[in-house]
């Protein structure tokens, strides 16, 4: 098996996923859980390094459009939450930034063709649409950011595991 082009993608994204979720938890579960969170995102990027050394390169000027994707999606994302504080919906600002890490997997899935980052995408906007619904109608950042944050890192993670062939090589141990 190749190794993956941007092998490392998917494991430091779904850290910070996990991150923004574990933020809204309490401070003991939360720094718990944020540990838990930084030693999965550490695993998976030895295992992949010891693996695959940094991966394959990217296509002639794919490097570019990734640089381009990931500004854009960072961008919106961060402006997301003093947008929507302005307009008084400042807790949508999590789901939100969700549904566009979303919309730039799909890209990104087409420029590394793999159906995996994809499928990840397209989770990654139903959790944005869920936590929009929890926003709403609850008056607590626990739902909308703790859960659309911890559920988009694993996710990710996954998408990562099974996009690099790790996964395949847990199957393959039992």
């Amino acid at each position: 098996m190749r190794s993956p082009v941007v092998p490392f993608l998917e494991p430091l994204l779904g850290g910070l996923w996990w991150t923004v979720g574990a933020v809204a938890l309490s401070t003991g579960l939360g720094t718990v859980v944020l540990a838990a969170g930084i030693g999965v995102t550490g695993g998976l990027i030895a295992a992949l390094r010891r693996r695959d050394g940094g991966g394959e390169p990217l296509p002639p000027g794919a490097r570019g459009r990734l640089l381009r994707i990931a500004f854009v999606a960072i961008v919106l994302g961060v402006a997301a939450g003093p947008l929507l504080g302005m307009t008084g919906l400042g807790e949508l600002a999590v789901p939100v930034a969700c549904a566009v890490t979303g919309v730039a997997l799909f890209p990104v899935a087409s420029m590394l063709d793999d159906r995996a980052v994809l499928a990840a995408g397209g989770l990654l906007l139903v959790l944005a649409a869920t936590g929009a619904l929890f926003a709403l109608d609850s008056a607590g950042t626990l739902l909308s950011q703790g859960l659309v944050g911890l559920a988009g890192g694993v996710v990710i993670w996954l998408a990562g595991a099974q996009r690099s062939g790790l996964l395949a090589a847990a199957r393959a141990r039992r």
